[in-house]
């Protein structure tokens, strides 16, 4: 008799995970969960009475081929923070509050201890954002990952009240951008850091390098900062007028997605530090500046548009909630686009 786990589908296993996981997933719940994991849908209470007029926003993203690392370095427990990080900082630069999240984890043959580290991570970004980890997928599909190897995505679900929307349409000529410090690539540009470190440079996940304080996977692993919970703060002391997460296409593409009509950046190079791992991709790969500015974040991870009589009270509180912030530009007048000076 043909069984469903001599298919490669083991039922017992994917039991086994639920079990292992659901302390993790509990610890992230809010007051608004009224379902446990398990059922066949979240379910979460909106306190609608909170908001004059509540509006949802969600994301959705992955972690990209930095799960390439993950599996050099077999190491998984903090490539859930990435994915959280990717989903709930899209909707919080919309001055949304994150409120619950869902995932996705894809693999060839479920390896429940890998699975579980997965989970805690995710688990770990939920709570670094404040939502709630209310359900998710987990899918064990034969032969269609290489062995040992999984994907991951990620959507989250939060809430703004209309009249506090962070939507850019205010930003003006003399508004200057506020740049808060990221914790390293965060989760893009993977493909062409891998091209250039280990295919160009020769190098390994081992490797130490002068430049860097760990070895080169270490560094390469290090999860994405979550921004949700000191955007709300600051939103609620200063007018943020908008807010851009330097995702993929870095600041000379994420940066437009926010202005209006009639302005663009000038950004003034070198008016931030950016980690080593930035100029090590450059030099081993002959990486032209341009390309990498549209490909990596630079050492920025998020960008606000205050006022300029703002900018330095703004980057003082964000110091207060544990991020470093820079003075990187100014907004002038011109077609939606970022200039580079200095």
């Amino acid at each position: 008799m043909t069984t469903y786990k001599q298919s490669g589908v083991d039922i017992d296993a994917g039991n086994e995970f639920i079990r292992r996981i659901k302390p993790f997933v509990r610890s992230t719940f809010r007051p608004e969960v009224l379902t446990d994991l398990g059922g066949f849908g979240g379910l979460f209470k909106l306190q609608a009475d909170r908001y004059k007029e509540p509006v949802l926003v969600s994301g959705t993203d992955g972690v990209g081929t930095k799960l390439k690392i993950a599996f050099l370095m077999d190491k998984h427990d903090t490539v859930g923070i990435d994915l959280v990080a990717m989903c709930v900082n899209d909707i919080a630069v919309s001055g949304a509050e994150p409120l619950f999240f869902l995932d996705y984890f894809a693999t060839g043959k479920l390896s429940v201890v890998k699975g579980e580290a997965v989970v805690r991570g995710i688990a770990e970004g939920c709570r670094q954002a404040g939502c709630a980890l209310i359900g998710g997928e987990t899918a064990e599909m034969p032969s269609f990952y290489p062995e040992g190897e999984y994907d991951l995505a990620g959507f989250a679900v939060g809430v703004v009240d209309k009249p506090k929307m962070i939507d850019g349409a205010t930003i003006k000529p003399g508004d200057v951008l506020i740049g808060l410090a990221s914790t390293g690539l965060h989760s893009n540009g993977y493909s062409l850091a891998r091209r250039v470190l280990f295919e160009d440079g020769g190098l390994d996940i081992r490797s130490k390098l002068v430049d860097l304080d760990r070895p080169l996977g270490e560094v390469l692993l290090t999860p994405t900062r979550i921004y949700a919970k000191q955007v709300l703060a600051l939103a609620a002391e200063f007018r943020v007028k908008g807010i851009a997460h330097i995702t993929g296409g870095g600041l000379t593409e994420n940066l437009p997605r926010v202005f209006p009509k009639d302005c663009k950046a000038q950004l003034r190079r070198g008016s931030w530090p950016a980690p080593p791992i930035f100029s090590l991709i450059k030099k081993i790969g002959h990486v032209d500046e341009a390309e990498m500015y549209r490909v990596f974040n630079m050492g920025i991870g998020l960008v606000l548009i205050v006022p300029a009589k703002d900018a330095d009270a703004v980057i003082a509180k964000a110091a207060t909630l544990g991020d470093k912030g820079y003075k990187i530009g100014e907004m002038v007048s011109g077609e939606p686009g970022v200039e580079y000076v200095g």
